[in-house]
């Protein structure tokens, strides 16, 4: 191995040890016989030992590298830099929450049903995590209360939501709790280790949350700069999650910007559709006609499988063949639905052992729109995070590139939400009704930069982030209300998908404008998933790369 080589695979193993639940949800199974240390003396080695790679790879010479090996030098150095900085400022400590990645008890909830037991090794990784989750949960709780005690009090919302989580799961029967999934029909042993070690731990830690609540920050007080060094910590999370060096400021009014630029497609599209060209008239009509949401949660999953199906039937006419795993549609589990966005994916399993999951919200269906639905499964599975994240894994890349999500969030992001725009071009939805689908999202994702930025940096409330959204978007009341929690919950994510799908769009419009007559939409789709993710800047020169290589051979 080269230097390089043992610092990504250094890298890798320090990353994975420090959030493994998160390696599981990637589908890298070699971390999944651990718990977790959630103590301050984890986070910051965590920090130390990933800056340490970042200053190593600082001084390392590039000019004799290849031109494979210079592009994993700067995803690397990125990689690096971003991860360590999150670990030192550990928002996630300062913010109990029940949201997804961001919480580290919802990853517990959210990773351990998705470890597959296939053979004695991987029996003897889940005993292992299973043991030890009971004491991650008391050290959890352990680190909630010393980070109040400096101040780092988390939100009232993100508490109660985490109490709601935990108390879900331990009403539920022991029988079908999900942290038994991996060995359903064989729980016995197991079974006896949720009731006596992992459900006291969860219900000590709710316990916990609850004496909590009179610090908590109220909803008027809701963005991290309220926590002593948050101002800071959020400015690196921008960073972090756009892979730029964009001010919250910057980021604020691309957001305005981008809402801006959508207003001739909704005249469009209203006016074809609902003979409506006024906004606020559009999404009156969108909200109250009640053809307009579903009756059942089966309808839910088959609005989603059609529309995969079909993105799937037209997938090689717009991208090279990619050897893949599958894409299955999964339901949320309803204990997990107050706190979970309206759908998310999960990779294949790296060994084979689990196909990747476009993960569905469908409780109470009647509150859902029907046409928002089609978009979102172009954005979780294919032509979005499936196939990309999917193909990914076939690379022949070293593994801490193959296995990327939160880490290179832009890239990833910004990919699924260019996919939901591809999707038209591509002529998958079904109806001019499901545009709007496409539409609200874009401008979802587009007001999540102001708000973010709105809450975090610049004193925003969580009801002025409500109202802002309500404004601009098609989308029901309780659907903002959990956009907004999630982004109280984890500063800076939402950030990624409209600054990525900017980009995305930017080199696009470039490489259309360089090659003309040559341009090819599959072989430029194939160039930018060429490399696996990549922060913004390094995606720039490989797309140029590749630009210049298709003119090169015209010439």
């Amino acid at each position: 191995m080269t230097r390089l080589d043992e610092l990504g695979e250094r890298y890798f193993r320090l990353q994975h040890t420090y959030d493994p639940y998160n390696a599981t949800l990637l589908g890298i199974p070699d971390f999944d016989g651990l718990a977790g240390d959630p103590s301050v003396e984890a986070s910051d080695a965590a920090a130390a030992d990933l800056a340490a790679i970042g200053t190593e790879l600082s001084g390392m010479d590039t000019a004799g590298l290849s031109e494979a090996e210079q592009v994993d030098h700067g995803v690397l150095t990125a990689l690096a830099h971003g991860a360590s900085r999150d670990a030192h400022h550990a928002l996630w400590a300062a913010n109990a929450s029940a949201k997804g990645y961001v919480s580290r008890q919802g990853l517990v909830f959210q990773a351990v049903p998705a470890m597959t037991v296939t053979d004695a090794d991987s029996l003897d990784r889940y005993r292992s995590r299973l043991a030890g989750i009971g004491g991650f949960l008391t050290a959890l709780g352990e680190r909630y209360e010393l980070e109040a005690g400096r101040g780092r009090v988390p939100t009232e919302l993100g508490v109660r939501h985490a109490i709601g989580q935990l108390e879900g799961h331990l009403r539920a029967d022991l029988d079908d709790d999900v942290l038994l999934t991996p060995v359903r029909g064989a729980t016995e042993g197991h079974r006896d280790v949720v009731a006596d070690s992992v459900r006291p731990a969860m219900a000590a830690l709710a316990e916990t949350l609850r004496g909590l609540l009179p610090l908590a920050r109220p909803d008027d007080r809701v963005g991290i700069s309220h926590v002593p060094g948050g101002a800071e910590a959020y400015v690196d999370a921008v960073a972090r999650h756009t892979t730029t060096d964009l001010t919250p400021e910057q980021v604020h009014r691309i957001g305005l910007d981008t809402l801006a630029e959508l207003a001739p497609r909704w005249t469009d599209v209203g006016q074809r559709v609902l003979g409506e060209s006024d906004f606020a008239a559009i999404v009156s009509r969108l909200r109250t006609d009640p053809a307009l949401r579903f009756e059942t949660s089966d309808q839910i999953v088959a609005v989603a499988q059609a529309a995969l199906e079909r993105a799937q039937a037209a997938q090689e006419d717009w991208f090279p063949h990619y050897d893949i795993a599958p894409c299955v549609l999964e339901e949320i589990n309803p204990v997990d639905a107050e706190g979970s966005a309206m759908a998310y994916y999960r990779p294949p399993a790296a060994d084979g052992s689990r196909p990747g999951a476009h993960c569905l919200l469908t409780t109470h269906p009647t509150e859902r729109f029907r046409f928002e639905y089609e978009a979102l499964a172009f954005h979780e599975s294919v032509p979005g995070h499936h196939l990309q994240l999917a193909s990914a894994q076939t690379l022949d890349l070293p593994r801490y590139r193959r296995h990327l999500d939160v880490e290179a969030c832009s890239f990833n992001e910004g990919w699924g939400l260019y996919a939901e725009s591809l999707a038209e071009e591509m002529g998958l939805y079904s109806t001019d009704t499901a545009l709007f689908g496409m539409l609200s999202f874009a401008a979802l994702r587009a007001c999540r930069l102001v708000v973010d930025t709105g809450m975090h940096a610049m004193g925003w409330s969580r009801s002025d982030a409500v109202e802002f959204m309500l404004a601009h978007t098609a989308t029901t009341r309780e659907h903002v209300v959990s956009e907004v929690d999630r982004y109280v919950c984890w500063p800076g994510q939402a950030l990624a998908y409209t600054v990525g799908r900017r980009e995305i769009g930017r080199l696009r419009a470039r490489t259309e404008a360089e090659l003309g007559d040559r341009f090819d939409p599959r072989a430029f789709h194939g160039a930018v998933l060429a490399h696996g993710a990549l922060p913004l800047a390094v995606l720039d020169r490989t797309v140029a790369r590749f630009s210049a290589g298709v003119a090169a051979e015209g010439n």
